[in-house]
Order: C-alpha cells, then structure tokens, then sequence
C-alpha cells in the first residue's frame, strides 16, 4: 500500500533523503567528558603548542609554503577546533553540575538522617539519665546496708541486755 498524504493526521514530514541519526545521549556525554579532560591536560597543550610551532616553521622556512604568512590555514584549523571544543566544554560542565546536583541531594538526605539519629539519641540519653537519678547508687546502698546492720546490732545488743537481767 503507498503512503498517503493525510490531511488529518498531525505532524511534520521529515525529510527522507537525510538519514536520521540516534546517538545515545549517555555515549556522546561520556565522549564530551573524556574530550573535556584530554584538552585539560598539559600533554595536550604541549603537543598543541609543538604542531602549531612546527607548523609555522614549516611554513616560515619551506619555498612555496602551503601556508604562507597570515596562515590562514591555521586560524581557521584553530577556529575550527575552538568551535568544536567549546560546546564539547559545555556538555562535560552540564553533565558534571547534574552529577554535582544528585550528589548534594543525597548529601543532604545523608544529613537530614544523621540529624534525626543524633537527636534521637540525645532524647535517648536524656531519658536515661532522668531513669539514672532514680536509681539506687553504691554509695547509697552501701550507707543503708551499714544503718541496717546497726539497726540489728542494737536489737542484738538489746536482746542480749533483756536476757541477762
């Protein structure tokens, strides 16, 4: 069955001669970074710095440069990486706040929850100390064992006097 045009049925015509591209977005992501940090690298920088001096050089010295003086060819390499780099820059930033952003989300859960522990077990540790001041100390036990033991020796004392008169 050919394809219909429908009058009742929204949307756009995509074009059929461009083929469409899906790139995971996780995979271009991963990409970006690992650019973003290779172009941070001194390694990068110096082997930057050594191809655009060569380059010159070769283009200083060389009888009929490619390149000659303005090196036009090498602003636009250089503006052409820049435009490439800068979005590319951009990406790993982005990815990098959002992982930044989940991460301080969970620190704060993290907080929230040892707060609440904490203060749980400050209620808890008053609550025992309230329970501690009712409870009979050594000291304490020790004088009322010692009135007691009186108090018994008097009666025997007592009972000793009332038997010998």
């Amino acid at each position: 069955m050919a394809r219909q045009e429908r009058l009742d049925t929204p949307g756009r015509r995509r074009n059929e001669w461009l083929p469409r591209v899906r790139m995971d977005q996780d995979t271009f992501g991963t990409f970006a970074e690992s650019f973003a940090r290779w172009m941070g690298t001194a390694n990068f920088l110096l082997w930057m710095t050594v191809a655009i001096i060569a380059w010159i050089l070769w283009n200083v010295f060389v009888p009929n440069p490619p390149d000659p003086f303005p090196f036009l060819f090498l602003t636009l390499a250089l503006s052409l990486q820049a435009s490439y780099a800068a979005p590319l820059i951009l990406l790993a930033q982005n990815r990098q706040e959002a992982r930044d952003r989940v991460s301080l989300e969970h620190d704060r859960e993290v907080a929230e929850q040892s707060r609440a522990d904490m203060d749980f077990l400050a209620r808890e540790i008053a609550s025992l100390r309230m329970r501690m001041n009712d409870v009979a100390t050594r000291d304490f036990i020790r004088s009322e064992l010692r009135e007691l033991l009186e108090e018994l020796t008097e009666r025997d004392q007592e009972k000793d006097a009332d038997r010998s008169s």
